[in-house]
């Protein structure tokens, strides 16, 4: 049997022979974590490479994504469907080895990572999920959910202020099967950190409330497995392991260096590397021996098999939970879903009320959270004003998981990429909110939810001047026009209660990627709507208000500003003007219907149109075209009521009939 130098140095070996090959990539990670990574996989991690979807399996996350060699070596080595070839195809066009870590193209791989912090974040998110789950469904005698998420961050991890968000607000929830391995190897690519990173990190995390288990060797194997046996003692908190590694250890003379961290060894340092390890093989073999080694496929298919064995018996002692546990975890909805979120939607529609959209929103969540406890929500401390919170939430604590809402905390952007490792983990829809100008501050989890296709809605509220006093700091502008350009995010800005129905339930039925709900402050007029139009909602845009024959101009809306193109329409086609209003709640769902639709609603031989949004005007000259014009914002908001502000940039009725004038005139 290999000793367990040998087997991580196949990881070693590995890495550094695909960087190579690729002529980039990071080797210095995997070769100084592979010591670590060798007795966590081996001896700890409960996985079944032939099943990487295994409900109860532990999740192992990368967050320092760039060493992705080490997991691809792992994931080869352990058994998972990913052959020497993939490996040499590391880095290339396709490939299933990509530069950084890509969830849905490697099996095993849990999350995306390579945006520092962001995985220690998702981490947190799925050991919370583990939390909330077994209090969900664990029965006296029946152990159902119960595993561990572990995770690999670098000093890059916790330099990036997600890490800080996401690391307190574990330790104050006690995700106590979270355990954090610190690879302390002292170098980022400028350098040593000691002129950039000097803080004391145990300290640190102690403050957070994690047990830390500091100062231990990283390429001690006896060390690391203590290390991990401390970690799982304790089951009322996080743990941080800070392992202190050498950054290319093997690497004689590169090793300890930044030149080691983001570029290939070279010929004769690899060469070298050999020789000091003791590796002698040819670039990506790898003896029977050590592959024995390593391999988990016949533990992990026994350790999957017995908690088959744990499920049976829960499905005779729960059926019923049993049922819905299996149902939460494939990601489908309850069977009756649509004809629900249809008696909801008629339901707004005869209520007829005038109301903001965010309140609204917290209407359709009580709606629809009864039905779906799937749901799982929270805000970044602005729960009253997001009314993120429905009238069947209660609150995860330390103390007791079985809850369905999250105080984030000013928390934005570790609560999105919290909210991601939720959706990863399975069981759960997250949703969470804050105010629309600052999603910038959550922008790249976004976009991480995004390439992941990830299920994750993103309440935004306060959605334009209309929030008034508070001033430009506080009012979005180009946040809808930038949200929008994110590819796979979905947007809906819906003009009153019924199309805030219909946002919600597009954004729960979605399950290829994240939407971003975008809701008012003020109150909006509920706006008539006939059987057709009711069902044309779903299809993103939508003709509201129509004239008789065919239009010779078109007045496209969101949000709140649909009513005041309405009152426009009201005005011009008492003028005898044969007009149109077209609300559009969500730009790319509309552009996803057929040509035949879309002309159908905006009729290519009818130029003249006005886009009426308060929001950056740029975006709509897409729709309105050379002979339109667009009411919307050129630059920042003010401070003043909201009244005076839209009197003041132009969002009156007075002004939207003048600008179609204009295009009529043109």
């Amino acid at each position: 049997m290999p000793s367990r130098r040998e087997l991580a140095n196949a990881i070693r070996a590995l890495s550094m022979d695909a960087v190579q090959q690729a002529k980039s990539g990071h080797p210095g990670a995997p070769m100084g974590m592979a010591d670590i990574a060798e007795v966590l996989w081996n001896d700890y991690l409960r996985h079944n490479p032939a099943n990487p979807g295994w409900w109860n399996r532990d999740r192992f996350v990368l967050s320092n994504g760039h060493g992705s060699m080490l997991i691809y070596s792992l994931l080869h080595l352990s058994g998972y469907d990913l052959g020497i070839a993939d490996l040499k195809q590391f880095r290339q066009l396709h490939s299933r080895t990509p530069g950084h870590p890509e969830y849905g193209y490697t099996p095993g791989v849990e999350t995306t990572t390579g945006p520092l912090g962001q995985g220690l974040a998702n981490a947190v998110g799925m050991a919370l999920a583990e939390k909330v789950l077994a209090a969900q469904f664990n029965r006296p005698g029946h152990t159902l959910v119960d595993h561990y998420t572990y995770c690999f961050a670098g000093d890059g991890c916790l330099m990036e202020g997600i890490s800080h968000e996401a690391c307190s607000l574990a330790g104050t929830l006690g995700l106590g099967k979270l355990v954090v391995f610190y690879d302390d190897n002292g170098i980022s690519i400028d350098g040593k950190v000691e002129g950039w990173f000097t803080e004391d990190t145990p300290a640190r995390f102690r403050a957070y409330g994690w047990h830390v288990v500091a100062d231990v060797d990283g390429h001690d194997s006896e060390a690391v497995d203590a290390a991990i046996r401390e970690a799982r003692e304790v089951t009322d908190r996080p743990t941080l392991i800070c392992c202190k590694t050498v950054i290319g250890f093997g690497a004689p003379n590169a090793c300890g260096s930044h030149s080691v961290h983001g570029a290939p060894l070279g010929d004769d340092e690899i060469q070298a590397t050999r020789e000091f390890l003791k590796w002698d093989h040819t670039p990506f073999e790898v003896p029977d021996s050590v592959y024995q080694g390593w391999d988990a496929r016949k533990a992990g298919a026994a350790v999957e098999a017995e908690w088959q064995d744990v499920l049976a018996e829960y499905r005779r002692a729960h059926p019923e939970l049993a049922v819905e546990f299996e149902r939460r975890m494939r990601g489908d909805l309850p069977a009756t879903f649509g004809e629900h979120a249809d008696d909801l939607l008629a339901k707004a529609a005869a209520a007829g009320e005038t109301v903001a959209s965010r309140k609204a929103s917290q209407n359709a969540l009580d709606g629809f959270g009864p039905y779906l406890p799937d749901l799982i929500g929270g805000s970044a401390d602005l729960t009253g004003s997001n009314n993120t919170k429905w009238s069947g939430c209660t609150p995860v604590t330390a103390d007791d998981g079985d809850g369905n809402y999250i105080f984030y905390g000013v928390r934005e952007f570790a609560m999105t990429a919290i909210q991601n490792g939720l959706a990863l983990h399975g069981g759960f829809v997250p949703y969470g909110g804050t105010f629309l100008v600052f999603s910038d501050y959550a922008r790249n989890a976004v976009r991480m939810a995004a390439i992941m296709k990830q299920r994750n809605i993103l309440v935004y509220t306060h959605d334009s001047i209309g929030l008034g006093e508070d001033g430009p700091t506080h009012q979005p502008i180009e946040h809808l026009a930038s949200l929008r350009m994110i590819p796979g995010v979905s947007l809906w800005r819906p003009c009153d209660a019924v199309e805030t129905v219909a946002a919600w339930r597009a954004a729960i039925e979605r399950r290829d990627g994240p939407s971003a709900l975008v809701f008012s402050r003020q109150g909006l007029p509920h706006q008539e709507r006939d059987k057709d139009q009711l069902a044309a909602i779903q299809r993103g845009g939508y003709v509201l208000r129509d004239c008789d024959g065919s239009p010779e101009l078109i007045l496209i809306a969101t949000g709140a500003e649909v009513g005041l193109a309405v009152d426009a329409w009201e005005q011009l086609r008492g003028d005898g003007v044969a007009v149109r209003v077209v609300s559009m709640p969500s730009v790319d769902v509309f552009e996803a219907q057929d040509a035949a639709y879309q002309e159908a609603v905006l009729p290519p031989q009818c130029t003249r149109r006005v886009a009426v949004e308060a929001g950056w005007a740029e975006y709509w000259y897409r729709f309105v075209g050379p002979r339109g014009r667009v009411v919307g914002m050129t630059g920042f908001g003010e401070s003043a009521p909201a009244g005076d502000l839209f009197k003041h940039f132009g969002f009156t009725v007075d002004n939207v009939v003048a600008q179609a004038r204009a295009v009529i005139e043109a």
